[in-house]
């Protein structure tokens, strides 16, 4: 599959996701990016550490951002946890420690897997 054609099926898949999917696919790429960061990590490839963790950084940003708090407690709640996350990444990227981006994988899959059965 060519480049194009796969980006083209990108589009169209996110463009057709519903709320839910969309959360899924940010949960599945911050993971997918952090476990890139530790592959690189265990490189010496430190120039792809730090753009991979950059990468999942931005997404659980996003996912901060994209908080309702409408919904009240439980989004405060999630606010300090992708915060804390968040955290995890910055100091496993000062630090390249891959200890602390698999701590950051394990909360983000568990979060994930927990949206996955509200999905």
């Amino acid at each position: 599959m060519s480049v194009h054609a796969y980006q083209a099926y990108r589009q169209t898949q996110v463009s057709t996701a519903s709320q839910g999917e969309l959360l899924l696919m940010l949960f599945d790429g911050a993971i997918r990016f952090a476990r890139q960061a530790k592959e690189h990590l265990a490189e010496g490839d430190l120039e792809q550490v730090n753009d991979k963790l950059i990468r999942s950084q931005a997404i659980v940003n996003e996912l901060s951002l994209a908080l309702n708090f409408d919904a009240g407690e439980i989004a405060e709640n999630l606010e300090r946890l992708y915060d804390y996350i968040y955290q995890l990444l910055v100091q496993a990227n000062i630090s390249k420690d891959s200890e602390k981006i698999d701590s950051a994988v394990q909360m983000l899959d568990e979060l994930r897997d927990t949206w996955a059965q509200v999905v």
